[in-house]
């Protein structure tokens, strides 16, 4: 049946009209630069793509958010990428094959099944940059202080970084020895910061009381960088996994603060983002006014191991139309110079448009039916005219 408006878009998908695109484009441009001069290099996977590559190592999470769709040529399931990670990860492992840590960055519109609940855009427009082939805090940090570069660079002031490191919970629970089903209730417990069912829950473990006390009290681990210290002082007991975890995050938050004595950090050990995809430090940024994280990221080693090579990764990313539209009003772009050139069948006036469309300028050409009065409806501030032989930009005449 065919839709009464045909001018509707499907909820959560959005165009993007030339004033925004333009802010768009070249802040694309920018964070592009920015990686290059990194050394990430830019990779362009394809938009759809064999569903098991797409859902790999990503968590039941994301494959309710993938498009799936049948391949007429094979019959195989295929999905719309609603991540570009796990697609890059494969780059890397099986493609570029390289035993020296690779750096990759990306860029490109991803599709979800359903928008958040924050942000109901269903079309975000994802970029990151990914370090594989190194499995130490160097490369953490390396990766968050791109992040924050790739911030300033966008303009956003009043960063927020957020800290935190699967790797703890991970540890407990396998201290704790709980069964499976045990963990994923624990974790959903947490991730709800429901204290009266977590209580319950924990009480009913069949674990030591001083395991079952650091579990208890993994939600008030949250807070300014003093939280690490308290979370060493109630880590005692906790296995030598977990204490090292700590101390990594910790060697990690240090070292940020000497790099970015300004920046606001904060860490939150029950903060489990991306449980079941990352397997260390994980990072978030915020800023006031925006109730979700503006970029995110973390550690997700052996990502590669069903490519065929298990590579330790880091990495982040953000949706560029967020950025974008964080940034417009403050910063717009000024609109570019519009020149209206008349037609003629002539060779000089054809160089002239030729010339300043290379250097920049972009010149609209009068077509049959137009007038030169159409030049201010155009958005043009800028005429070519005729002056004996040669053809010269004036300024447009506004009419009252």
């Amino acid at each position: 049946m065919q839709q009464t408006n045909a001018w509707l878009l499907p909820d959560g998908i959005e165009e993007i009209l030339p004033a925004p695109t333009r802010h768009l484009e070249g802040l694309r441009s920018r964070l592009l630069t920015l990686f290059s001069c990194w050394g990430y290099d830019l990779v362009i996977p394809p938009f759809i793509d064999y569903l098991d590559s797409l859902l790999t190592g990503s968590g039941h999470d994301l494959a309710l958010q993938t498009f799936t769709l049948t391949d007429q040529v094979t019959g195989k399931l295929l999905g719309v990428r609603a991540d570009m990670t796990p697609q890059v990860a494969r780059i890397d492992a099986h493609t570029l094959k390289s035993d020296c840590p690779n750096r990759l960055c990306y860029v490109g519109t991803i599709l979800h099944t359903r928008g958040d609940a924050l942000e109901k855009t269903r079309s975000p427009m994802q970029i990151g940059a990914e370090l594989y082939g190194h499995a130490g805090q160097e490369s953490d940090i390396e990766v968050i202080r791109l992040m924050l570069e790739m911030l300033a660079t966008t303009g956003l002031i009043d960063v927020h970084l957020d800290l935190g490191h699967v790797g703890i919970y991970r540890a407990l629970c396998q201290q704790a020895g709980l069964t499976r089903p045990q963990e994923t209730q624990l974790f959903d417990v947490l991730q709800r910061k429901a204290r009266p069912e977590l209580t319950e829950l924990i009480a009913s473990l069949a674990i030591d009381d001083a395991l079952k006390n650091i579990l208890l009290k993994l939600p008030e681990l949250n807070g300014g960088l003093d939280t690490l210290d308290k979370a060493k002082a109630l880590f005692a007991d906790a296995n030598g996994d977990a204490r090292q975890a700590l101390h990594d995050l910790q060697a990690i938050a240090e070292n940020l603060t000497r790099r970015y004595p300004h920046l606001p950090i904060s860490c939150d050990l029950a903060e489990l983002r991306g449980y079941h995809y990352h397997t260390g430090v994980v990072f978030a940024a915020f800023v006031p006014g925006v109730g979700r994280e503006i970029a995110r990221g973390g550690r997700y080693d052996n990502i590669g191991a069903v490519f065929g090579r298990a590579r330790p990764a880091t990495g982040f990313s953000a949706d560029l139309k967020l950025l974008s539209a964080l940034t417009l009003q403050t910063q717009p772009l000024p609109a570019p110079r519009r020149i209206f050139a008349p037609y003629h069948e002539d060779y000089g006036l054809d160089q002239a448009i030729r010339d300043l469309r290379a250097q920049g300028h972009s010149v609209l050409q009068q077509l049959p039916g137009q007038t030169g009065d159409d030049a201010q409806a155009l958005g043009c501030t800028a005429v070519l005219e005729q002056d004996h032989a040669n053809w010269l930009v004036k300024p447009l005449t506004i009419l009252e």
